[in-house]
């Protein structure tokens, strides 16, 4: 991406419209001036090339070599330049069919093997929190308060990316805006969509989840001084004004968002350390839920061990950790078809006008349940889950005192269930999981007519695959369901009245 797009001044939200421009990640905007106030002063006109003394090996190189060099480098030659040793991967380029530049991914250089050491990043060229604020209790104080570590690396990247190539990180940099926080699919996180766009996502509990997501960094954002104040020996040394002062919302929202998608969780490491950004890592490496390779920390540097063959060419893939499809979505823009741990949540509550609910909160309590439960719904388990939650639901048709008191003096999760109780409770579960499926705008056969298109916009193509493996699951709910009203031994019974049903949602 050119120095003409990264200086543009403005930035696009997660709710302008189509026809607003969306531009670079860090984009620095011109500089606000901050009535005089005591609390407020601080040393301006101080510039130095970068905060490399505390990223940097003491005497690698001579500041003014490193400030000279690196501002006319990719990512791969200034990465050498400056201590990373020869590897076995290489960086390709693919085409989009949006207007934005070619995303970039790390692919084999030579065939591997499982158990071959793909590269190793020396700690002086990855960044964590404890290297950006120079003191590691400052950073534990900090991301143990009101904010994460994925605000701090935000801010800290912002006010790098504020002194353009004199930066040390000014390559790095580029590459994430030319990443524009991209995943394998080239699509961005909806947390950057335009309301239009998230519509993709109607009746999909995602859609809530971004929202709320959202609330959250504006939340973050609100606290975004705090690091000023507390941090002051790194941020003294840039002559700029407070973060809210520097920055809008929309340039936070973009490089929080930047950074949660590259940031990788290390293990084993100190708080102050477990999240970091790795170039060479993710965006640049793709993800997958049943790959078993991690990014792993010593105390020299960040490695990525394989743990499968590759032929030259291949793209290289690592762990994403056990998260479901729609944190994938957040966090990364991309879904994974053969995600062993996509899921649904259901939401089962007592209902508090219950005459008995006190009786029957107290059974829960017992059984590992709460008043208001939240049960998952794993892809390929769907039969498991439902006969997991029967026992919760079943509580809530009791409405005979002595069947109360009954199951208050036994042990374990059984509840007694008639047949009118048991056809009761599948039938909720079926209008539940039926009414789920209604809320979607579209059918699975209308979605896979949309992913048939070649065209399909990218951002669609990913919700439309993200909804449509909710669907496959709410349908396997469905079938689920329906086999254990088959297998009841008498069919003529009617579903008895339930006054204070559980509320499911």
């Amino acid at each position: 991406m050119d120095m003409a797009q990264l200086l543009s001044p403005r930035l696009s939200t997660s709710v302008a419209s189509p026809s607003q421009p969306r531009l670079s990640l860090f984009s620095p905007i011109s500089r606000r001036t901050l009535p005089f106030h005591p609390c407020f002063t601080r040393r301006r006109g101080l510039f130095l090339s970068c905060h490399a003394e505390a990223l940097v090996a003491p005497g690698s190189h001579r500041e003014e070599e490193r400030a000279h060099s690196s501002d006319h480098l990719d990512l791969s030659s200034w990465l050498h330049l400056n201590g990373l040793p020869p590897c076995k991967v290489e960086l390709k380029e693919k085409d989009c069919k949006d207007k934005h530049q070619p995303i970039r991914y790390v692919v084999a250089k030579e065939d591997l093997q499982a158990g071959d050491v793909a590269f190793s990043v020396p700690n002086s060229l990855v960044v964590t929190l404890d290297r950006v604020l120079g003191n590691e209790t400052v950073a534990e104080l900090l991301t143990t308060n009101k904010l994460s570590e994925l605000a701090c690396l935000a801010l800290y990247l912002m006010y790098e990316k504020k002194q353009g190539k004199k930066s040390f990180w000014y390559p790095f940099i580029k590459e994430l805006d030319r990443q524009r926080g991209r995943g394998q699919l080239a699509v961005e996180s909806p947390l950057l969509w335009s309301e239009s766009e998230l519509g993709y996502l109607e009746g999909s509990p995602t859609k809530a989840e971004v929202l709320e997501r959202d609330e959250g960094i504006k939340r973050e954002y609100d606290e975004l001084d705090t690091v000023w104040f507390m941090a002051g020996s790194l941020f003294k040394q840039y002559p700029f004004d407070i973060p809210t002062e520097a920055f809008p919302f929309e340039i936070f929202k973009q490089a929080f968002v930047a950074v949660q998608s590259c940031v990788v969780h290390l293990q084993k490491v100190s708080l102050a350390r477990r999240f970091a950004l790795v170039p060479m890592g993710p965006p640049l490496l793709a993800y997958k839920s049943n790959c078993k390779a991690m990014l792993t920390a010593t105390n020299e540097s960040v490695n990525l061990v394989v743990d499968r063959p590759y032929k030259a060419g291949e793209p290289i893939v690592v762990w994403c950790g056990p998260q479901p499809n729609s944190r994938l979505l957040i966090n990364y823009g991309f879904v994974d078809e053969d995600n062993p741990y996509d899921r649904l949540i259901i939401e089962a509550s007592l209902n508090t006008e219950d005459p008995q609910y006190q009786e029957k909160r107290m059974v829960a309590q017992r059984n590992g349940k709460v008043s208001v439960q939240t049960f998952q719904v794993y892809v390929g388990r769907e039969k498991e889950a439902i006969l997991d939650m029967l026992p919760y639901i079943r509580l809530g048709y009791i409405s005979d005192p002595a069947e109360m008191n009954s199951v208050i003096s036994s042990q374990g999760a059984t509840c007694p269930a008639s047949p009118c109780m048991e056809r009761a409770v599948l039938d909720q579960l079926i209008v539940y999981f039926a009414s789920r499926l209604a809320g979607y705008p579209t059918t699975l056969k209308e979605d896979e007519g949309l992913l048939a298109d070649d065209n399909l916009d990218p951002k669609r193509r990913v919700a439309t695959k993200l909804v449509m493996l909710e669907k496959k699951m709410l349908h396997a709910c469905l079938r689920a369901t329906n086999d254990l009203i088959n297998d009841l031994p008498d069919h003529t019974v009617s579903p008895c009245p339930a006054p204070y049903a559980p509320q499911l949602k």
